[in-house]
């Protein structure tokens, strides 16, 4: 997983649409892999298509205009992701190239899928995403700042979240970072209190 553009530029997708849930970024027909490919072409498909079949394109969806068509950057309405906790729906995101949503609020468990399948999620208020949309904005995830031409806007993000997506890192990721320290501590622990390895009992 790539580490996060510092800083991320580009026009914010305008999709200012209230419970967009995970059945509508990737519909269960679509999920055809386990793995994280091969799930662009589905996203947003009731959206996307006129006829999913045929992959007729509905010329008034939001991604399929020319200066969206390769958006970074979404503005969504509140509860964004809600529905399924499945994952599928990040990666999609993901391979399409999705790498920040700013919403007016997220699901739970799909704003924790983003942190680690490295898509940033931002929450603002409703008249600040709606200020938003459509217009080039940088998101700057080392300030914590979402920069328009007319406006700045912090984001509150917590600090694991935001050095694992800097880094492009997962869960497991971090705790394979703290790896010397891990076996300095067990090391001194097995000298603290050797009993309790399945060594000394052998």
């Amino acid at each position: 997983m790539s580490g996060f553009p510092q800083p991320l530029a580009g026009r914010a997708a305008p999709l200012m649409i209230d419970n967009v849930d995970t059945d509508t970024i990737i519909p269960s027909r679509e999920m055809k892999t386990t793995g994280r490919t091969g799930l662009a072409d589905g996203l947003f498909a009731p959206l996307r298509y006129t006829d999913a079949d045929t992959r007729t394109e509905n010329p008034d969806f939001v991604l399929n205009q020319p200066e969206y068509r390769h958006a970074q950057i979404i503005a969504a309405g509140a509860n964004f992701g809600s529905g399924s906790s499945r994952e599928h729906a990040v990666w999609a995101l993901a391979e399409w190239g999705i790498r920040a949503v700013i919403a007016v609020g997220f699901a739970p468990i799909f704003h924790a899928n983003c942190l680690r399948n490295g898509i940033l999620p931002i929450t603002l208020e409703r008249s600040d995403v709606a200020a938003l949309a459509g217009q080039q904005v940088t998101v700057d995830l080392a300030a914590q700042e979402i920069r328009s031409a007319s406006k700045t806007h912090a984001f509150a993000i917590d600090p694991e979240a935001r050095l694992m997506l800097a880094k492009g890192l997962d869960a497991i990721d971090l705790t394979l970072a703290q790896m010397p320290d891990i076996r300095a501590w067990a090391a001194a622990d097995r000298q603290a209190r050797p009993w309790i390895y399945p060594e000394h009992t052998a």
